[in-house]
């Protein structure tokens, strides 16, 4: 498995090797040893998330106010065009974005550290995600920040067909944003 370091602070892509045979492929998509070489700590990874979103669905951008959540994303089924955005105000990479195709091909994964949002639109007819995240998720904590607000202008690749009634609702990063150094603080 080779690892990237991703654009955004403390991200990391994980691309694992796929072996291909007459059934199908095999794949390691999860290793403890790289993942701690690479500057996570695997044993802190406590829970599995699964979501099955419809093609031109996008989901997020989606962000836990208590201090944030590190999370490691793949696609286990289909094709999704992941988003995350830097909301830590000390970060370098503060207020930026990047996007990774994450897909059942390649198999790449990629790991989040808390303080980013996250949100992802399925590229393909359904797609089924896949997140494993350091902390127990604690819904009163969530927050959502607009997928299509203006400033950030991240270009989803599809017309977004479908978001939820909270996706929809949600707040641009301006209203929100006074409060960031209160939820992320600092960087160690």
């Amino acid at each position: 498995m080779k690892t990237v370091v991703g654009v955004l602070y403390g991200t990391v892509v994980f691309e694992p090797d796929v072996r291909q045979d007459e059934q199908g492929f095999s794949s390691c998509t999860f290793d403890a040893e790289i993942a701690d070489g690479a500057g996570l700590d695997s044993r802190g990874l406590v829970q599995d998330c699964h979501t099955r979103t419809r093609r031109g669905g996008v989901r997020g951008l989606h962000v836990r106010i208590d201090g944030g959540e590190g999370k490691l994303v793949r696609c286990v089924h289909g094709s999704v065009v992941n988003v995350a955005v830097d909301l830590r105000p000390s970060s370098p990479t503060y207020r930026q974005w990047m996007t990774a195709v994450l897909d059942d091909v390649t198999h790449r994964s990629v790991w989040l550290p808390a303080g980013l949002a996250h949100g992802f639109q399925a590229l393909t007819e359904t797609a089924d995600v896949c997140t494993r995240i350091n902390r127990i998720h604690r819904s009163e904590y969530d927050l959502t920040i607009r997928p299509d607000d203006p400033e950030l202008g991240i270009p989803w690749p599809l017309p977004v067909s479908l978001a939820s009634s909270q996706d929809k609702a949600a707040p641009a990063l301006a209203v929100v944003e006074p409060m960031l150094s209160e939820w992320f603080g600092e960087l160690l």
